[in-house]
């Protein structure tokens, strides 16, 4: 599936198992390349697999990685930009949605860039559990050192006033859809 800026698209998380974890309903393409899609959202209905469902409560601008094992949502809030990482398979795409493997693993970012790893139990337990191979849990194990250094560089999606220019392009292509869509019930 191609994708271009302004496409609205859904966005599927799976688990090793190929079980369903996660739908976002509602994402829009804001720039895409041959290793990284970038899309955001704001107030967007999430399913979990268990048929609940949640709306996100600030906008996100999240980076996904054809190359990399893992992706990372930008949050803004008023006391600044938090991130969220998953470490995760590198994503395909197909007429269906935007997918990809979470592998538990997550690294949550503060705005003055500290972080903490977060759901190690969980990962050992699903490494187990689903038999993930040794190739495997080396490369996420690799991966969740890359994307440390990234941030403790400041780098890609970490990089000063990224996420808020890609949030500023989101609102003008919400805007211009906005805009057109009142001109057609005019």
């Amino acid at each position: 599936m191609k994708y271009k800026p302004a496409d609205d698209i859904v966005v599927h998380s799976y688990k090793h198992d190929e079980s369903l974890h996660r739908i976002w309903e509602n994402a829009t393409v804001l720039d895409i390349d041959d290793s990284t899609l970038i899309i955001a959202n704001e107030r967007t209905k999430v399913i979990e697999s268990n048929g609940r469902f949640w709306y996100t409560r600030e906008p996100s601008v999240t980076w996904f990685f054809k190359d990399r094992w893992f992706n990372v949502i930008g949050i803004i809030r008023p006391a600044g930009i938090f991130y969220y990482c998953n470490v995760a398979s590198p994503y395909v795409a197909d007429s269906e949605a935007l997918k990809y493997i979470d592998y538990d693993l997550d690294v949550k970012v503060s705005p003055d860039y500290s972080y903490v790893t977060l759901d190690r139990k969980e990962y050992n337990k699903h490494k187990i559990k689903m038999d993930y191979p040794p190739e495997l849990k080396r490369i996420l194990e690799v991966e969740l050192d890359t994307l440390k250094s990234m941030i403790e560089n400041q780098e890609g999606p970490f990089q000063p006033g990224v996420v808020e220019a890609y949030y500023r392009d989101y609102r003008a292509i919400v805007e211009e859809k906005d805009k057109d869509e009142s001109e057609k019930t005019a």
